[in-house]
C-alpha cells in the first residue's frame, strides 16, 4: 500500500492521491509520521460496502436460521431496549 505524506497532500492536492493510487486501490495518509486516513478509488470503496453488506446480511440470514431473534412490537421492543440500559 503506497503511502502519502500530509504535506506532500498540502502541496500537491489530488495529483499527490492520483499517484499514489496508480499502482495500488488504496493509500495511506501519514501526519506527523502516523499513519491517520486512507484513501482511495470510488470503486474499491463501492466495493467494500458491498462486501461488508453481503456479509451483513449472510449473518442475519444465519442468525434467523438459528432462531437468534425476537419477535416483538415497537412497545416491546422499546420497553426491552429500556431494559437494557
Amino acid at each position: 500500500m503506497d503511502s502519502i505524506t500530509a504535506n506532500n497532500l498540502k502541496t500537491r492536492g489530488v495529483s499527490a492521491i492520483t499517484e499514489a493510487l496508480s499502482g495500488a486501490c488504496e493509500a495511506v495518509v501519514s501526519v506527523r509520521g502516523k499513519d491517520r486516513y486512507v484513501v482511495m478509488d470510488l470503486e474499491h470503496y463501492h466495493y467494500l460496502r458491498e462486501s461488508e453488506l453481503t456479509a451483513a446480511l449472510a449473518e442475519s440470514r444465519s442468525d434467523l436460521e438459528a432462531g437468534r431473534f425476537v419477535e416483538e412490537t415497537v412497545e416491546e421492543h422499546l420497553k426491552r431496549l429500556d431494559g437494557l440500559a
